[in-house]
């Protein structure tokens, strides 16, 4: 007679999936991550889409309806949609926003010497470039102005989804609500509607917070492995905030 198996629960992998992206992301809210890396911050989060999107189909074949869910969004929004919106935004920092800014700077700044752009000295270049960055980021920033509205649904998405996870681990439904939080926050900045104090300190608290989701993510991943593996609590896990019916 053929035995028929199940998956095992794949979730610690795509909670390990989970803390690398975080820990990327916070690189980039933290101003670590110039733009020559981005394609790089793309490409791990590309390998997070792989590892999520496997880990919620075999949690659905399991009837973990949460679990599976949770992942199957996580795995198009926070990983390969990201993937891509990082991916393009480099590009389109490199090869558009960019030097469109920097034409039109050395434009203004041969038409207001009443020179051509080839005349202008090294120090008149030097002047005109001064307000590329900003340029740049204006650029940037209306063009994430869509990403705020989707953010928006996204952030929306995962609050409703939020009390499922209260029958477990206090510390990873904080998480969860930690998570509400800092998505909502990330369509305040690109929508520009909201920020606490100002965009620079919203974005560190952001960062904070992720490395936090990370931290906790991994903790929970390897509680979920070791005290399986050994059959009893070498690991503890936090009590569930709200205790399963018995």
């Amino acid at each position: 007679m053929t035995q028929e198996h199940g998956f095992a629960s794949p979730t610690p992998a795509g909670l390990g999936a989970l803390a690398i992206a975080v820990f990327g992301f916070a690189a980039y809210f933290l101003g670590l991550v110039d733009v020559n890396g981005l394609p790089l911050l793309a490409a791990w989060l590309f390998a997070g889409f792989v590892v999520q999107v496997v880990v919620g189909v075999a949690e659905m074949k399991n009837q973990n309806l949460t679990g599976g869910n949770i992942f199957l969004f996580f795995s198009a929004f926070f990983m390969l949609a990201a993937a891509l919106s990082i991916f393009m935004k480099w590009y389109m920092i490199s090869f558009m926003f960019g030097p469109k800014a920097a034409k039109d700077a050395l434009d203004a700044a041969a038409v207001a010497a009443g020179l051509k752009v080839d005349m202008l000295s090294p120090i008149q270049i030097k002047a005109a470039m001064v307000g590329v960055g900003p340029a740049i980021g204006a650029m940037v920033h209306k063009a994430a102005h869509v990403e705020g509205w989707m953010w928006i649904a996204g952030a929306g998405f995962l609050t409703v989804a939020t009390p499922c996870y209260a029958r477990g681990s206090w510390v990873f439904f904080l998480g969860f609500v930690l998570a509400d939080i800092l998505l909502f926050l990330i369509a305040g900045l690109d929508t520009g509607w909201f920020s606490i104090i100002d965009a620079n300190t919203t974005k560190h608290i952001i960062a904070y917070g992720f490395i936090f989701i990370g931290l906790s993510s991994l903790y929970h991943a390897g509680a979920i492995m070791v005290n399986t593996v050994y059959g009893k609590a070498i690991m503890p896990v936090p009590r569930p905030l709200i205790k399963p019916e018995s």
